[in-house]
């Protein structure tokens, strides 16, 4: 039995109490075949419970389905699901060692994408149909039965919308004062697209909350299980050198004129080394600083810490754990600065280009004519995805890509002849 006591007080939608039913009952909406569409950017704001009952549901009775997420996920949901067989395709990047294992392996298909396009492409129809079936994370069902996001957005907003049913777990580890913190916007598509009425990054042109017809809820699901979200390695004098020539980039660029005091909205990518490469500016001089990215990480927050950091614009919080245990305890002080919006919102390449984003995001390999590759081991090996890595590289006002010069302990060169596979081509970079 589901004790509903435990998410009572956190749905206030009438209509929605009595759906309130157990993980393994709510796995019984899913059949073999259907495009499930989910919450989820990077390790943060995914749903856990249900994938997990879905997996032992597999397991018993084989079936498959068609994963669709905003990026990256935890091992609750991609590697519990493809231990157990359980997805056909995979879109639009991960980053699970089971799932990579069984990319390569050709036993799941996988369609690598820009991640701002998922949302959109969705829409269209291009994968095989619509959501059937969105299983999305929550902290607060409203009265009207929309609901408050947890730590991520990704393409939440947009699945739920288009979703033909909707599956909602609210996760009880997670505070109810992440309230206030997102902004919920759908664009209309074409023929009836409108520009987006963003013009700032600190700019609010959505809803707190993601709009969600009640109609389409068919379970809501009671989760007490935490992010699992991963220790970023340590800031080695590599990292540190990299931090401190993009300072010095951009302080030069700045005595020429070419860039603002404060520089301009700054975009980075998810990992060690772009983390580190941020904190390089916790040390700088620079103040006032404005960011327009896809994960908040460490980085951000130590910005936030010093005083240098006056909005952080995102699409999810993927901090290491310690970090994350200090912004639960401080969510009041850290959210005046943080705005997570949806991942065609926080991926716009209109939006980038208009602004002024400085892209900065990091590489498998380069070559001596400025081609980058992110995605694949010795051109036929892949690796996470293209992410969101395109959507800035080729609309920054400035864009940069980091690595160490090698890999593997010294055994691999990331500086190479020509690329063995280009995402990227020296007109981006």
């Amino acid at each position: 039995m589901v004790d509903k006591n435990s998410i009572l007080e956190r749905v206030h939608c009438k209509a929605l109490q009595d759906k309130i039913m157990t993980a393994e009952q709510a796995a019984e909406f899913i059949k073999d075949g259907m495009n499930v569409a989910t919450s989820g950017f990077t390790p943060s704001g995914y749903p856990k419970a249900v994938p997990l009952a879905l997996a032992e549901k597999a397991k018993k009775e084989p079936m498959q389905i068609n994963l669709w997420t905003g990026a990256s996920v935890g091992p609750e949901l991609d590697g519990a699901l493809t231990e157990a067989n359980a997805v056909a395709r995979r879109l639009p990047y991960q980053t699970n060692d089971s799932m990579r294992k069984a990319l390569n392996a050709g036993k799941v298909k996988y369609t690598d994408l820009h991640l701002s396009h998922v949302a959109q492409m969705s829409r269209y129809g291009f994968f095989g149909g619509g959501v059937d079936i969105a299983i999305v994370e929550a902290c607060e069902i409203l009265e009207d039965g929309s609901f408050i996001p947890t730590t991520s957005m990704g393409n939440t907003s947009s699945y739920v919308q288009s979703a033909k049913q909707v599956i909602i777990e609210v996760n009880t580890t997670q505070p109810v004062s992440l309230k206030g913190m997102h902004d919920s916007y759908v664009p209309l598509d074409p023929p009836h697209r409108k520009p987006i009425p963003l013009e700032a990054s600190g700019d609010i042109i959505g809803t707190p909350y993601v709009v969600c017809d009640p109609a389409k809820v068919v379970a809501v699901v009671p989760c007490d299980i935490t992010d699992k979200v991963r220790d970023l390695a340590a800031i080695d004098d590599d990292a540190k050198a990299m931090g401190k020539n993009l300072v010095a980039f951009f302080e030069k660029e700045v005595a020429e004129g070419r860039l603002p005091d404060n520089l301009l909205p700054l975009q980075s990518g998810v990992g060690s080394v772009a983390n580190a490469v941020i904190n390089g500016l916790v040390n700088s001089n620079f103040k006032n600083l404005e960011v327009y990215t896809e994960v908040v990480q460490d980085g951000m927050f130590d910005l936030i810490d010093a005083g240098k950091l006056k909005v952080c614009s995102g699409t999810a919080l993927s901090p290491s754990p310690a970090k994350l245990k200090n912004f639960y305890e401080n969510v009041e002080h850290y959210k005046k600065y943080i705005i997570l919006r949806p991942q065609e919102v926080a991926n716009s390449p209109e939006i980038a280009r208009r602004i002024g984003v400085i892209a900065m995001n990091t590489a498998i390999e380069v070559d001596i004519y400025g081609n980058i590759n992110s995605t694949h081991i010795i051109g036929t090996k892949m690796m996470n995805g293209i992410g969101g890595s395109g959507d800035y590289a080729r609309n920054g006002y400035l864009t940069v890509f980091f690595t160490n010069s090698v890999a593997k302990g010294g055994d691999i060169s990331s500086v190479v002849p020509f690329c063995s596979h280009v995402d990227h081509t020296e007109h981006d970079v």
